[in-house]
């Protein structure tokens, strides 16, 4: 019998399962492949077909035996094989039985799994969902033949409260507010509620609560995922292994509040005893994209106007040759950030800008007053010549694209001060909390994410713009391009089995209005469904004039293009309006059109904060 399993630590052949796992026997019914092991004290765990069911009682287990999602799988005999004794699934009595008695093997038994493999006891495995097989998917299928022949005008014109319906609202812990309109999308309210469906049927909910627990859902390193943890301002621990990681964690914000409090107070002197007045953030990806994103945008918090920040991330030795041009080793901290400060590009960069420090300092131990290390290696950083006390640690339970959460952001903080940079932390800190507890028809980052997953795989849309609607978010596509598309750049489902949907798009976009002049022209009349999502400011930081007013309304003129576009009857009327004769305005009309029908999102908020931004 070719039976195979899985969990945290890997997959095993037949012969494998049967030496570490000697008291569980898989049972083949049909194609049904079946397992069952306790996971803790508090949990067991069945695995069907390769899929994960959990429960946390014996009862819980038997009742969800019982549901009709797992029935419906097949239509054969259902059975579990636990010591060579097979149990229907109606035999709730004796399974249970059986369960209880073989527990204490089954513990007993996964002591000895051999040397590399990881005993999975600890915590509970996310399964791997083929989101094509779900009701849901096949149920939007058959939605979408009716639904793409919709045009945004109609589905307005046929629900009066459509705006209201899809506007959200969410309100940050200091009273501010992000509007979030999605109402101009290619959506029906019949195709939210199987989206929602979509979502309970691959368990979302579910890994929202595993991430924000700590469980080790980056499966292919065994890793948590944890970036949140860096934010969190409640009381709450957070667990890794049995631990808590938040002390650790207020350890570093402590740390970093103090270093950059000494910066710009100017107590922090370099060799020669002057204040630091330009900083170097010499990293790249997340080390580099996330805090250069940051300290633009919020450069009107500027801490002290002759400190000034500079990053250097391309190997190109133009990037930091042109950087360094113009500086002065007796004023500059260079804070390189490395996880494992090994990264190539970065040493490459940190080298040649210690070589460049020592050509003037001369002294290899003025080094420590000029050079700070963002990195989680003692041995590294202590050989590159910068003092461990001047190392600012963060976490393997942190990806570098989320890096900006962590010490990462020492460089931002420097430049706009600690309490600043603590109020970025504290509005993604309010955006986590309305992840993790809004119910899934009012969570804007599931809804976003069920919409993106509208566009990629049922309208084929390759790619995504971000059209931030100001100047200070002009490196906020960027960003946003490496958390996206590093996340989703998949082939491979969680189980190593080749995907059957599209994993993502194309994340691209520049300010507005530059992008008007640029790219806008395709987005209209172009073969192509680009999805965009419009930023937009009610009032500035720089209130010139009317500028502002200028720019708002080019963005809400745009969204309602894309959404209404402009007939053929309509343009031959706009010609005639501007002075052309019947011929002419009927030979130019077929130019002037616009199918409209572009879907976008448009998020509203009164001016870019540091909570806002975060």
């Amino acid at each position: 019998m070719d039976v195979w399993a899985r969990d945290p630590a890997g997959e095993y052949t037949e012969g494998e399962f049967h030496a570490w796992f000697p008291d569980l026997v898989v049972s083949r019914s049909e194609t049904r492949k079946v397992i069952v092991w306790k996971v803790n004290a508090r949990k067991i765990g069945v695995m069907i077909d390769g899929k994960n069911f959990f429960a946390t009682s014996r009862g819980e287990l038997l009742e969800g035996l019982a549901t009709s999602n797992v029935k419906a799988r097949s239509q054969g005999k259902r059975e579990i094989v636990i010591n060579g004794r097979a149990f229907r699934w109606n035999d709730t009595a004796l399974l249970e039985n059986e369960l209880e008695a073989s527990s204490a093997a089954r513990s007993e038994a996964r002591s000895e799994i051999p040397a590399g493999k990881k005993d999975f006891s600890s915590g509970e495995v996310f399964p791997s969902y083929d989101p094509t097989e779900t009701e849901a998917w096949r149920s939007l299928k058959k939605i979408f033949r009716d639904v793409r022949k919709l045009h945004l005008r109609n589905i307005f014109s046929l629900d009066p409260r459509r705006a209201e319906k899809y506007t959200h609202e969410v309100v940050l812990g200091n009273g501010e507010e992000i509007i979030a309109d999605l109402s101009k999308n290619r959506l029906t309210d019949n195709v939210v509620e199987e989206f929602l469906r979509l979502a309970e049927e691959t368990e979302v909910p579910r890994a929202i609560r595993m991430m924000f627990e700590g469980a080790r859902i980056n499966g292919t390193e065994g890793r948590a995922v944890l970036h949140t943890a860096l934010r969190n301002f409640s009381d709450r621990p957070v667990m890794l292994d049995g631990r808590d990681v938040m002390p650790e964690i207020r350890k570093v914000r402590r740390q970093m509040k103090d270093f950059s409090e000494k910066i710009i107070s100017g107590r922090w002197k370099g060799y020669t005893g002057k204040p630091i007045t330009d900083i170097v953030n010499i990293g790249i990806g997340g080390s580099d994209l996330g805090p250069m994103m940051a300290a633009e945008a919020l450069k009107p918090y500027q801490a002290r106007p002759d400190l000034r920040v500079h990053f250097v991330s391309n190997v190109d030795g133009t990037h930091i040759a042109e950087t360094l041009e113009g500086l002065d080793p007796e004023t500059t901290l260079f804070i390189i950030a490395s996880k494992q400060f090994d990264t190539q590009e970065t040493l490459t960069n940190a080298a040649t800008a210690k070589e460049w420090f020592l050509e003037k300092a001369g002294d290899p131990s003025f080094v420590a007053r000029h050079f700070v290390a963002v990195s989680t290696s003692e041995e590294r950083v202590t050989g590159f010549g910068i003092d461990t006390r001047n190392m600012f640690r963060f976490w393997d339970y942190v990806g570098g694209r989320y890096s900006l959460w962590s010490a990462v952001g020492l460089s931002v903080a420097c430049f706009i001060g600690y309490d600043n940079y603590e109020e970025l932390l504290r509005g993604a800190y309010d955006m986590d909390e309305h992840f993790r507890k809004a119910p899934l028809k009012e969570n804007l980052p599931v809804l976003l994410a069920l919409f993106g997953i509208w566009y990629n795989n049922f309208f084929g849309a390759q790619t995504y713009a971000i059209l931030p609607y100001s100047q200070s978010l002009r490196r906020l596509p960027a960003y946003l391009q490496q958390a996206d598309m590093e996340s989703n750049g998949k082939t491979v489902t969680r189980d190593g089995k080749r995907v059957r949907w599209q994993t993502g798009p194309v994340i691209w976009g520049e300010p507005g209005t530059n992008g008007q002049h640029a790219f806008f022209q395709l987005i209209h009349q172009g073969t192509k469904l680009i999805p965009a999502d419009f930023l937009l400011a009610a009032s500035s930081h720089y209130p010139l004039g009317d500028h502002q007013d200028k720019l708002i309304a080019n963005a809400i003129a745009q969204t309602e293009a894309l959404m209404s576009g402009q007939t053929r009857e309509e343009a031959y009327q706009q010609l005639l309006r501007d002075g052309k004769t019947p011929e002419e305005a009927k030979k130019l009309a077929p130019h002037k059109v616009f199918e409209g029908n572009h879907p976008t999102n448009t998020f509203l908020f009164r001016k870019l904060t540091p909570s806002v931004l975060g």
